[in-house]
């Protein structure tokens, strides 16, 4: 396993009247951040917030290219992110305590934190197609050029993890500095992970290994 320090480059936060950042996503234009209560977009050039759907928000974001997805206590929205209309619901795998979310080939992808999982499931019934099993409590969760990312977070550490989804094994590590965990996790497309910060009310980016 290739094991290295994440290299933070930029802070976003905190902002004014949000005191917790949960699920991240990216839309090729915005950084959209769960706070609890609501979905907010990011410029994520500017640093500064273009929008906020007042929707439930409590745990992962994931965008299809299309549609956002929001873990809302024990179920998923499907959100049109024109409107911030609510389109349709599923039931969460985890049942309030999913983490993570993510969008790859035609399935969510969604972490259970606690029983450190996740699971890819259907996005239109919600039924699970697949569980991977790890060895440490699962927050974030991306895919990006084929490759499953996650976050944990326990107690004083947070790391970033390039696993095999096949058998959870850690291929690559990406250890936090002290005091910065990450909840959400979500790839940009190209070299920089957006993360959550949780309580600190920040998103932080960090380099993605070449």
């Amino acid at each position: 396993m290739k094991r290295s320090t994440a290299q933070v480059i930029r802070e976003y936060g905190p902002f004014p009247g949000i005191d917790r950042v949960a699920g991240v996503t990216y839309d090729g234009e915005h950084l959209w951040f769960a706070s609890g209560d609501k979905l907010n977009a990011l410029d994520p050039d500017s640093g500064k917030l273009v929008r906020s759907l007042d929707i439930a928000a409590h745990a992962g974001t994931a965008f299809d290219g299309q549609h956002l997805f929001q873990i809302a206590e024990d179920r998923i929205q499907k959100i049109d992110a024109k409107s911030g209309k609510v389109l349709a619901t599923i039931p969460a795998p985890g049942g309030g305590g999913d983490s993570g979310l993510a969008w790859a080939e035609g399935s969510l992808w969604v972490g259970e934190y606690r029983e450190r999982k996740i699971h890819r499931i259907d996005p239109d019934t919600g039924a699970i197609l697949n569980t991977i099993q790890f060895n440490r409590f699962v927050t974030g969760v991306t895919w990006s050029d084929g490759e499953l990312w996650h976050a944990t977070w326990e107690g004083d550490e947070s790391e970033v993890r390039r696993v095999d989804p096949e058998t959870g094994e850690v291929l690559e590590q990406l250890d936090m500095p002290p005091g910065m965990g990450v909840s959400g996790l979500e790839s940009d497309g190209g070299d920089r992970f957006f993360c959550g910060g949780g309580n600190s009310g920040k998103v932080r980016v960090i380099s993605r290994p070449k």
